[in-house]
């Protein structure tokens, strides 16, 4: 015989092995539980501690009801659940198929539909060897419902309803487990095992391969913007970004020496362009897992770091968490137990320019390790900002039943490792006083935004193709709660700076770049340089790629991008405004057009144009060859031309949109300057 009672402030329901525990976290807001081991685990992974709510428990006919705020949980004695708003409106139920079950708080005639041979619960826990569960949990479909939010896939659907999504971490592909849907709630899977979820037309389940326990947290508002700014309450929300970092970033593959940086460095400051920041790439090192500068081709870093400072240039290098087998450090970090295990096989994760293993990040001790040899070999020299690469991380193969972290098996806790390799930096950093922190990740994940994390949208391909996936890469980032998000301008591999094709896709990439969080100039550019040495103290040499300065496309396409360079110069007040929001409220810095008009069916509809912040509408171009693009003007505003030109709210135009600019528009009444610059 089940059991349900109120404890507390929670509601607790038990039923041979399985317990479900509902309790408030955070305004508008609950967690829930459930789990077939003796006792629940107070999992920290994202979610931070909850301050006090008043919640009114109910006792109604065979159930209870926790209401707090605008969100009311309802579970009956079978242990079925459904949400409500606070206006009794459903939010979500649970999907149940068994001759027993009943629709909770529904009509008698809508229960039929519940009533089912097919022997289905909600949550089912099936058990594993070892004394885990894999887990599967079930929710009702609704055929009107929109989904976003989720993280970084590489595909172009905006709306995730009909997608189903790897719940793992791959370069380019991020996974950050918030959703927000249109019916007026987001849920976090609070989980970070590897899995998977599908957002069906004929129901939605979530999957855990390996795992303990049920843990999600769902909140309930009127619009988009109180759901966001309720998770990122629940989660924390970004530092205040350095105002520096709202400038234009240099970087290619890759920088091979320091007399390289500081002249490109001068060139920049001689053509009198705005350069906030110069990327110093990977195998910069000796060796993987050295963390420190090759003195053969950078004598001194310090000087180096200096000379850019007074020109007004952050310096950021690129570490990885790649260690070598014949690295100094290797012997050393395995016999403490700080590197990633294979369960199987030779314990490689990955054979780029080396057998190499990973530090474990899951690891408290590997990532002081990491830090003090980081902190006396970078940041002692002046460098306050890295690039964490690899930070999925990056296997050879993903293979992810065959690694171990010191938190548990990958399939289990692996979705966490580039939260806790940014937690390391952001951690070591504060401890030095810093207290604007960025630090540029290829991953992320639930949280992960509370700790500097600036994500870029990995090793994309040079392609329009790829631009459009990247276009809703980062909407669904920023809807999934992480606000500071970059990608590689023109792409990361693919663009031959000879090919006039590449070039329109480079300016193209290029004028939406203004308008993004973060403006930054990567890639892979062919041809492919060879380096002077193939060989050095026995190990392989890195090739580099092509030049990749805004001067080295030609004279036509550097007027261009020099144009945009002024642009974002325009526009820097206005994003730092931006930031400030992400800090103090969680708002996105780029926005569906649903985040401010969530009224207007049309705002849900849009999925090529975009809101930064409040007042600007961006409208990319998407395709090549495209001169010309239909855009949709919210309603209740008027709406502002770059060439000043106004148009009233509430209609579609054809605007044009030649190689020169993209389309953008501000609110009447704003102050930022969308105007080409003079």
């Amino acid at each position: 015989m089940s059991e349900l009672r109120a404890e507390s402030q929670r509601i607790i329901w038990t039923f041979d092995r399985q317990t479900l525990v509902i309790e408030p976290w955070g305004a508008h807001s609950l967690r829930v539980r459930a789990t077939c081991q003796p006792e629940l685990i107070d999992h920290d992974w994202a979610l931070l501690s909850p301050a006090a709510c008043e919640v009114e428990i109910k006792q109604e006919h065979e159930s209870l009801s926790l209401c707090n705020g605008n969100i009311t949980a309802t579970l009956n004695i079978r242990g079925q659940l459904a949400f409500y708003n606070q206006y009794g409106e459903l939010l979500l139920e649970e999907f149940w198929r068994q001759r027993s079950t009943v629709g909770i708080g529904a009509s008698e005639k809508s229960q039929d539909k519940y009533i089912s041979a097919l022997k289905l619960d909600a949550r089912a826990f099936r058990p594993i060897p070892g004394g885990k569960y894999q887990l599967s949990v079930r929710f009702e479909a609704r055929a009107e419902e929109k989904i976003y939010g989720m993280g970084q896939y590489q595909q172009d659907c905006l709306d995730l309803k009909g997608c189903t999504l790897e719940l793992a971490q791959r370069n380019s592909q991020a996974s950050v487990p918030f959703m927000v849907s249109n019916l007026g709630y987001g849920l976090l899977w609070h989980n970070p095992a590897i899995g998977e979820v599908t957002f069906g037309k004929n129901g939605t389940r979530w999957q855990a391969e390996v795992t303990d326990q049920m843990d999600y947290w769902i909140t309930a508002g009127d619009t988009p913007a109180e759901i966001v700014r309720q998770y990122g309450r629940a989660t924390g929300t970004a530092p205040m970004m350095p105002s520096f970092a709202t400038g234009f970033w240099q970087c290619k593959l890759r920088y091979r020496t320091q007399q390289e940086v500081l002249e490109v460095a001068r060139e920049y400051r001689r053509l009198h362009l705005p350069l906030s920041v110069i990327v110093i790439d990977f195998f910069h090192w000796p060796n993987q897992g050295t963390w420190c500068f090759d003195a053969r081709d950078w004598p001194d870093p310090r000087a180096m770091v200096q000379e850019l400072k007074e020109m007004g240039i952050e310096t950021m290098v690129s570490v990885w968490p790649t260690v070598d087998s014949r690295s100094d450090y290797y012997r050393l970090m395995k016999s403490k137990g700080l590197l990633v295990n294979s369960e199987r096989g030779v314990s490689v994760n990955l054979d780029f320019m080396g057998n190499t293993t990973f530090f474990d990040a899951t690891h408290p001790a590997a990532r002081e390790f990491v830090w003090q040899e980081v902190k006396r070999n970078y940041y002692d020299h002046g460098i306050r900002t890295f690039w964490l690469d690899e930070a999925e991380p990056e296997y050879r193969a993903y293979d992810f039943d065959n690694y171990r972290y010191h938190l548990g098996p990958v399939q289990e806790v692996g979705n966490i490792y580039p939260q806790l390799f940014a937690r390391g930096f952001y951690e070591g950093l504060q401890q030095q006083g810093e207290s604007e922190i960025v630090n540029l990740v290829r991953c992320a994940w639930a949280g992960s935004q509370r700790y500097g994390v600036l994500a870029w949208s990995g090793d994309v391909h040079s392609s329009f193709h790829a631009l459009r996936n990247q276009f809703t890469a980062g909407l669904n980032m920023a809807m999934a709660g992480i606000p500071w998000w970059t990608t590689d301008i023109g792409g990361f591999q693919g663009g031959n700076i000879h090919d006039p094709a590449f070039h329109e896709l480079l300016i193209r990439w290029f004028q939406w770049a203004v308008f993004c969080p973060v403006m930054r100039l990567h890639g892979y550019r062919e041809p492919q340089i060879a380096p002077e040495e193939a060989w050095r103290d026995g190990i392989a040499q890195c090739n580099s790629g092509s030049p990749n300065e805004v001067w080295s496309y030609g004279e036509e396409n550097y007027a261009l991008m020099k144009s945009c360079l002024l642009q974002r110069e325009q526009i820097r007040p206005y994003v730092d405004g931006l930031m400030r929001e992400a800090h103090e409220l969680g708002d996105p810095v780029m926005r569906p057009l649903f985040y401010h008009y969530p009224q207007q069916p049309e705002s849900w509809q849009v999925e090529d144009q975009y809101l930064l912040g409040r007042d600007l509408l961006v409208a990319p171009v998407l395709h090549a060859g495209q001169r010309e693009r239909e855009v949709w003007l919210p309603a209740g505003e008027q709406w502002i031309a770059r060439n000043g030109e106004c148009y009233q709210g509430g209609q579609r135009i054809n605007i044009v949109a030649p190689l020169s600019e993209i389309p953008v528009f501000k609110r009447e009444g704003s102050q930022v300057d969308i105007r080409a610059p003079g």
